[in-house]
C-alpha cells in the first residue's frame, strides 16, 4: 500500500510548520540560556530563563499562526470545507 496524499492531505511542508516553530523556540531558548549563562555564571538561573523564553517564544509564534491570513490554496480549502458542511444538511457547530 502506498500513501499517496489525498485532496485533503496537507503537504510536506505543512506538516513540516509544527517542528519548525518549535525547533524556533528551542533555539531562542538555547540562546537566552547562554547569554545569561555568560552574563551571569549562573545554570540555574539561565536554565530558568531559557525555559520562559522558550514558553514564551512558542506563545507568540502560535499566537503569530493563528494570526495570519491563508494564502490561496488554503483559503480554496477552507471554502470546499465549508461547501461540504453545507451540502450535508448541517448546522455549524460552536457559538
Amino acid at each position: 500500500m502506498s500513501a499517496t496524499p489525498g485532496k485533503n492531505q496537507p503537504d510536506k511542508r505543512d506538516r513540516r510548520r509544527p517542528v519548525q516553530l518549535l525547533v524556533f523556540a528551542a533555539v531562542l531558548g538555547v540562546f537566552v540560556t547562554a547569554v545569561v549563562f555568560m552574563g551571569t555564571r549562573e545554570p540555574l538561573i539561565a536554565l530558568e530563563f531559557g525555559g520562559v523564553a522558550f514558553i514564551v517564544g512558542l506563545v507568540v509564534l502560535a499566537m503569530l499562526s493563528l494570526a495570519a491570513r491563508p494564502t490561496g490554496d488554503e483559503q480554496a480549502d477552507l471554502d470546499e470545507q465549508n461547501r461540504g458542511e453545507q451540502n450535508r444538511g448541517e448546522e455549524p457547530r460552536g457559538h
